[in-house]
């Protein structure tokens, strides 16, 4: 009771207990982000033996899932120790670099604990000491997940995508963001809108513009901010991703041709527009000279 009292009165403790926490779990978001696609590659080659040579299907497996193995060395099979796997603190204390082999550690996993924490800040700064504070940050590290494996890989798993959806559904149900009636009518609207876009580019082109995977993930973020949020994140997400794809191109990353993960942008709009969203509709209708 005492923690919880002194995280109300005193927000320096709160944002310092948020951005520690948020480090923490950076450093699990690392596993997953690594892990769980290749659980569920090795989930369909195991389905397709299964189907189509059940005599090769081995007895055993070796366990693979976020827990085991453990964490190693991708170069040298160096098991990572407890003091090599602190947030942030051990890569600049290894100075970037596997403390057996001494092969160069990725920046992007001290960055993504970093992110998290700040992710789970900007919830505190916003919504202060509250259950709405808590679900925004595993809202944010959804998402911030998603956005990584969307990135590698080009998929958004339903494991992340429907628990996010079904989340936001609970939430409401107690109208912590929106009412429920609102946010099944957001699930509805961010499902159905970029399905009819699906198929109007398909029917046009003959091609696949995006995955199901997007469908899903901005039906989830309509069952968390309602569908009166489905504008702005629409609107966010285009912007976002028009900008990257354009500095792509002056850059030479890109060609033209290059299929782009939408995943990405989308959870970036998604977690402005819980922040910040109200206040962006609202600049946006005064600038178009709107009163509500």
């Amino acid at each position: 009771m005492y923690f919880f009292e002194l995280l109300q009165t005193s927000p320096t403790y709160l944002f310092i207990t948020l951005a520690v926490f948020g480090l923490l779990i950076g450093s699990f978001l690392n596993v997953v982000i690594h892990r769980l696609p290749v659980m569920m590659e090795r989930e369909w080659k195991l389905d397709c033996l299964q189907e189509l040579q059940p005599d090769k299907v081995p007895e055993e497996m070796e366990t693979y899932n976020l827990v085991k193995p453990d964490s190693t060395c991708p170069s040298c099979g160096h098991g990572i120790r407890a003091w090599e796997n602190i947030p942030v603190i051990s890569y600049l204390f290894l100075r970037g670099k596997c403390s057996s082999c001494k092969t160069g550690i990725s920046a992007r996993y001290p960055t993504i604990e970093i992110v998290s924490a700040l992710l789970a800040v900007t919830a505190g700064l916003h919504f202060g000491a509250t259950v709405q504070t808590a679900l925004v940050c595993l809202f944010g590290w959804m998402l911030l997940t998603l956005t990584m494996i969307d990135y590698d890989t080009k998929l958004l798993p339903d494991s992340l995508t429907l628990p996010l959806l079904w989340i936001g559904l609970f939430a409401n149900s107690f109208e912590l963001f929106t009412s429920l009636q609102d946010a099944v009518y957001g699930a509805i609207a961010g499902y159905m809108f970029l399905w009819s876009i699906f198929w109007l580019f398909k029917l046009v082109t003959g091609k696949d513009g995006m995955g199901y995977g997007d469908f899903k993930l901005l039906a989830a973020l309509g069952a968390w901010m309602g569908w009166q949020s489905m504008p702005v994140v629409i609107l966010l997400s285009s912007i976002v991703g028009i900008v990257v794809f354009v500095v792509l191109m002056l850059f030479k990353r890109l060609q033209r041709t290059d299929p782009i993960p939408f995943g990405p942008y989308l959870a970036a709009a998604g977690f402005i527009a819980m922040i910040w969203g109200e206040q962006l509709l609202n600049a946006y209708l005064q600038t178009m000279g709107i009163r509500l």
